[in-house]
């Protein structure tokens, strides 16, 4: 006789696949692999805060169904992660139609998974035809119950203001950053922000530990970075500034500024946790607003391969080195070795070391200087000195500039 899809054997089958698949380290790899395939589909996602916000919605469906699987139930209840995803959709512009592509082909890549998976296990024919079978008829509903409340979400953030003047905002944006010709008075009208002037950007989010949104979705954590935003422009900008949204928890933002900015360490740049905010150049007009931006985004990429205990507010002047130097994370490990050799360990008398040189490098080899920067005696940063000459093998005035690179590397992503 034929096994059939509820048989005690499929059943067995299933809830032993859920076992193996729920534990947090398979289920991350499950959802990555989906959202890749996803992504690959749908250039759009590669947007750090809309890749966040699918792996968040990812992973909340696939607990859903997982569970499910293993019960005789049909409905799918919608995760709260799902939901702050279709409004991030509808607050960054997008149609309608690319939420449910991303079901769409979720499915796909569901399908194609379990596929590989069970032709991996060399299942009985009947076996292998019933789990599918089994599992095409969950998915199907999950993806339909899915798109029809989802829908209903999309189209609520877009009836809320967000169409005329939000998505629009979100555009022009979008098209200052993309290099497009754009008429800046126009732009500016629009923007409610004078492209024609000195612009600060900052990209600011939350930790990844943090919630994207309270169950009501009522924008609360965007909202707290937006009043972020305004006290800087109060505090050391002029006043103006523009925000949007990249994520359910995560902001772009421009102030304007007329005189000097502070510098990194000035308490006015504060922020509390789960905070975290990157800082690009100041520079003018649509060029200083996308050169900005790019460099803000690169700050942050930093900040989120960065040793734990890193400043909370980045600025890429601190941090450009070790961005471009990181780009290629094979060759700048390579160069911390080469570089540092035995002051690359990772004991406290090393660390002590490291920071010597590099506060010795950055006073121009002053070790008054440098002792000032590191409250110490100057004749104990001269007796570290010789013995990191020591250490290194060769004196500091042969390979100082790539000395301080490979420091200024490890200051950021440690050893």
């Amino acid at each position: 006789m034929a096994t059939t899809s509820n048989g005690p054997e499929i059943r067995q089958w299933i809830a032993d696949f859920v076992a193996e698949t729920l534990p947090a380290e398979t289920l991350e790899q499950v959802v990555t692999r989906l959202d890749n395939a996803i992504i690959a589909r749908i250039p759009e996602l590669r947007d750090r805060d809309m890749r966040r916000d699918l792996a968040a919605s990812s992973r909340a469906h696939a607990v859903a169904v997982l569970s499910g699987l293993t019960q005789d139930r049909f409905d799918y209840p919608v995760p709260e992660e799902a939901h702050a995803f279709a409004r991030t959709v509808a607050r960054r512009g997008y149609d309608v139609r690319l939420l449910l592509r991303v079901y769409h082909l979720g499915q796909e890549a569901v399908i194609d998974y379990m596929t590989e998976v069970l032709e991996q296990r060399q299942l009985p024919r009947d076996i292998e035809r019933s789990v599918l079978l089994r599992l095409f008829d969950r998915t199907t509903r999950w993806v339909s119950t899915s798109v029809e409340q989802l829908t209903d979400t999309y189209t609520a953030e877009r009836e809320r203001g967000l169409r005329a003047a939000f998505t629009q905002r979100a555009e022009i944006v979008r098209a200052l950053l993309d290099g497009a010709e754009v008429d800046a008075e126009s732009a500016s009208a629009r923007l409610g922000y004078r492209l024609a002037q000195r612009h600060l950007a900052l990209v600011l989010w939350t930790d990844e530990d943090t919630a994207p949104l309270p169950s009501a979705g009522d924008g609360e954590a965007v909202g707290q970075l937006d009043r972020i935003v305004a006290r800087y422009a109060a505090t050391l900008g002029n006043g103006s500034f523009l925000t949007m949204p990249s994520g359910a928890s995560a902001l772009w933002g421009w102030v304007g500024v007329d005189g000097e900015v502070p510098d990194p360490g000035d308490p006015v740049w504060s922020v509390e946790a789960p905070v975290r905010v990157a800082v690009g150049l100041p520079a003018a007009h649509t060029a200083g607003f996308r050169a900005g931006h790019r460099e803000a985004v690169a700050a942050r990429h930093v900040a989120e391969r960065a040793r734990p205990g890193i400043a909370r507010v980045l600025h890429y002047s601190e941090v450009e080195v070790a961005y471009l130097a990181g780009a290629d994370e094979v060759a700048m490990r390579s160069l911390v070795e080469r570089e540092l050799g035995a002051l690359a360990a990772p004991d406290a008398q090393s660390a002590r070391l490291r920071e010597t040189l590099h506060a010795y490098l950055r006073a121009r080899r002053s070790p008054d200087a440098a002792a000032k920067l590191l409250g110490v005696h100057k004749n104990t940063v001269r007796y570290r000195i010789q013995r990191i000459e020591e250490l290194l093998g060769h004196s500091l005035d042969q390979r100082g500039p790539r000395l301080e690179i490979a420091l200024d590397c490890v200051a950021v992503y440690g050893v």
